[in-house]
């Protein structure tokens, strides 16, 4: 097949679905598929499109970001000259300007087209107004046209059924890891070491992007509350600043924690993969999250993991990698509690993360999955 995937983003820098689109356009060409990718320029880094020779990258020059659209619109000609070449398109996200272009030119030469949302559907918290305008204008019609939606978990199929999409037009098929990432693994202490942390400390992990909606707030409570009592235990909380830090770093103040809390910044590659494996817990205290990729990688890492019940990664981490809890301060606080005092408990959850990762969330049979859905729309095309 020719698959054209679409994306406004394409940098590891850019969160999930921005690696989803990059892992599943590989492992696509390594399936014998014929791979092109339209997207952004947007902190679009060199050596991620070369790890990828096989796959043809078309990054376009973004002249503003309005709206959070960002703008390429040299995109419109090579959509209008080669969209009706390809047999089937994969669009990446819901609210962008590629999708627009693209819906476009896949209506008009009767192509079918994907759509995979990656959390974006939801309205309910910022800039409302101009998520309406754009499902008024284009986004309810690029819904109804797609011959397929995707979702990465059930709570992502109930948001596109309340945007009036029958259950027969969603599939769900989660993101994965790159596992090939994940076989050689750092020695454990080498985080402590670089960081100055003692053998004999607990770790509790957060990393990802620190912004309001990720539950910082909690987490930083309840450990406040956990600290009170365990003396040996630290809180290290990675990622870049999205607008949150600075009310974080108080809080850490209010709560007298200075000496407990850790902002490493963000961490890359093999850094972050010494984080995963040192610590003894991994906590995502997300107010919502329509995934969580971050809880994949570290039960990658054989790390437990505690996540709220807004995660929608939640039913299946549930008694099998981590704990559940809802979205409390002190139920959190408890959960951390239980795995930090109870060793056993943590290893036997971390092993069966491991077994879990490799065997639901691998991209070789995502890509597989995927294949199944544009073969199926291609057959009642």
């Amino acid at each position: 097949m020719k698959i054209l995937q679409v994306t406004v983003f394409f940098s590891p820098v850019q969160g999930g679905s921005a690696e989803s689109s990059f892992q599943l356009s590989r492992e696509l060409a390594k399936r014998g598929h014929q791979v092109a990718v339209y997207t952004s320029d947007y902190k679009l880094r060199r050596d991620y499109i070369d790890a990828i020779p096989e796959v043809t990258v078309h990054p376009f020059k973004t002249w503003s970001s309005v709206a959070n659209l960002y703008i390429t619109p040299a995109i419109v000609r090579k959509a209008k000259e080669e969209v009706r070449h390809f047999d089937v398109i994969h669009m990446h996200n819901y609210r962008t300007f590629q999708n627009i272009v693209t819906h476009h030119y896949a209506k008009k030469y009767g192509v079918p087209y994907v759509i995979n949302a990656h959390g974006s559907l939801t309205t309910f918290f910022y800039r409302k107004w101009l998520k309406w305008i754009f499902d008024t204008v284009w986004g309810h019609r690029i819904l109804k046209d797609a011959a397929m939606v995707l979702a990465v978990t059930s709570m992502e199929a109930e948001q596109y059924k309340s945007m009036g999409l029958s259950e027969h037009k969603i599939e769900i098929i989660p993101n994965g890891l790159a596992l090939s990432e994940f076989d050689d693994l750092p020695d454990r202490g080498e985080f402590r070491k670089k960081h100055g942390l003692d053998a004999n400390q607990k770790i509790i992990l957060y990393l990802g992007r620190i912004h309001k909606i990720k539950g910082l707030d909690i987490l930083g409570e309840a450990f406040a509350n956990l600290s009170s009592s365990l003396n040996d235990v630290e809180l290290i909380i990675a990622g870049p600043d999205d607008g949150y830090l600075t009310y974080l770093k108080k809080l850490v103040t209010d709560l007298s924690m200075a000496g407990k809390v850790l902002f490493t910044g963000p961490l890359h590659g093999r850094e972050k993969l010494s984080a995963y494996v040192d610590a003894d817990i991994y906590v995502l205290p997300s107010f919502y999250e329509i995934f969580g990729i971050t809880v994949l990688e570290a039960c990658a890492c054989g790390t437990p993991v505690v996540v709220t019940d807004r995660c929608g990664i939640a039913d299946v981490i549930d008694g099998e990698a981590g704990l559940v809890v809802p979205y409390d301060k002190e139920q959190l606080q408890r959960a951390l509690l239980k795995i930090l005092s109870d060793e056993e408990l943590g290893q036997r959850l971390g092993e069966k993360g491991k077994s879990m990762v490799r065997e639901r969330f691998n991209w070789e049979k995502i890509a597989e999955q995927m294949e199944g859905v544009y073969q199926s729309i291609l057959t009642y095309k």
